[in-house]
């Protein structure tokens, strides 16, 4: 008996078997090539996905930045003309300032038409300022010290706590949010020693870093 007899017949190769695995390969392989191609638009789908949504946010943010940047051109664009104006106002300021209500009875009235067209042009004059974005910043004594706003140019003792607004000597402005000129003030050191009059009191130190 031959050993092709003696064989188990699961053990015998036919033709149709390897003709089978051939077809099944192929099949995969076919699967496989026509898988790889999805595969390949999904990821540059993602990809472009992904590209859309970064130019979408960076146009974004350029269109912010240009709303902010028209914001500020329209909001300080006055500031150069408005630092200009700055001292007619003080000016009009002192000269309304320097008049004693008291002595205005005892004047002619064309004296008094002059002082109230003064106090009349101040006041159209800071209207005008602010109707453009110029405030005027008026602190008084006992109000809280601003660096953003105050300029301390000496520390005096007084009645008010430390740290406090003591006498204003000049007022300031702003303009938006900008300081266009920071109030000139006086700081409070405090009560003076021995509780002696401190209206004008030599003690206070010039703030030489305001």
């Amino acid at each position: 008996m031959s050993d092709t007899e003696n064989k188990p017949q699961d053990d015998i190769e036919t033709p149709q078997d390897d003709a089978v695995e051939a077809e099944a390969s192929n099949d995969a392989g076919e699967a496989e090539t026509e898988l790889d191609p999805v595969l390949k638009l999904t990821a540059e789908l993602d990809s472009m996905r992904d590209k859309l949504l970064r130019a979408l946010a960076e146009a974004e943010n350029t269109r912010r930045r240009a709303e902010r940047d028209v914001a500020d051109a329209r909001s300080y664009a006055v500031s150069s003309f408005a630092k200009d104006m700055l001292d007619v106002s003080d000016n009009l300021s002192r000269a309304v300032g320097s008049v004693d209500e008291a002595a205005l009875a005892d004047v002619p009235d064309a004296v008094k038409n002059v002082v109230e067209g003064v106090a009349m042009t101040e006041k159209a004059l800071l209207s005008k300022m602010e109707r453009h974005g110029v405030k005027k910043v008026d602190p008084q004594p006992g109000d809280t010290f601003d660096p953003h706003k105050h300029q301390a140019v000496a520390q005096i003792p007084s009645d008010h706590g430390t740290g406090k607004i003591a006498a204003v000597m000049q007022t300031g402005f702003v303009i938006g949010e900008r300081t266009l000129r920071a109030a000139m003030v006086a700081v409070s050191s405090g009560p003076a020693a021995g509780g002696s009059d401190t209206a004008g009191g030599s003690g206070g130190n010039v703030d030489v870093k305001a």
